[in-house]
């Protein structure tokens, strides 16, 4: 499926699986993708969002650490190690491969024989709560239907 991806999807992809590793987690997930959409600066699809990679990454630590005080657990001052760089493939979760699947649904439905980052955050922006980015997206208040507007 890759090789329908452009430069800037693949990196979008790759920044995920570092974003990943980064946090800690084992698994790529679609909040991962969210993060590796705002890590390719140079795309039009990170700008469609209107918030940057520092406050995306807060937002998410903020959840983490919200999800973990309803049951009981206090991680002021833990700090995960990340994943050490040396794995070798980093597994998706399902919603993430699900995303990158309508990333080729979007794609072909604007006509396009190749996958660029603003598929793959049109395909994010279909993901509702309980998921991940969808979460994300609404600790953050992002409109998806505004940010696809803007598309």
């Amino acid at each position: 499926m890759f090789e329908q991806f452009t430069s800037d999807a693949r990196a979008v992809v790759a920044s995920a699986n570092e974003e990943a590793r980064l946090r800690g987690d084992r698994r790529i997930s679609t909040e991962h993708l969210l993060l590796g959409v705002l890590r390719v600066q140079d795309s039009g699809a990170a700008r469609a969002l209107g918030v940057d990679l520092a406050a995306a990454r807060a937002a998410l630590d903020a959840l983490d650490r919200m999800a973990l005080a309803v049951v009981g657990i206090d991680v002021e001052g833990v700090e995960q190690a990340p994943i050490p760089a040396s794995r070798k493939r980093t597994p998706y979760t399902s919603g993430a491969r699900s995303i990158l699947k309508r990333s080729v649904a979007e794609a072909r439905k604007a006509g396009s024989r190749h996958i660029g980052s603003g598929h793959v955050l049109l395909a994010i922006l279909t993901c509702k709560r309980p998921d991940p980015a969808a979460e994300l997206m609404d600790h953050l208040h992002i409109d998806p239907t505004a940010v696809r507007d803007r598309m």
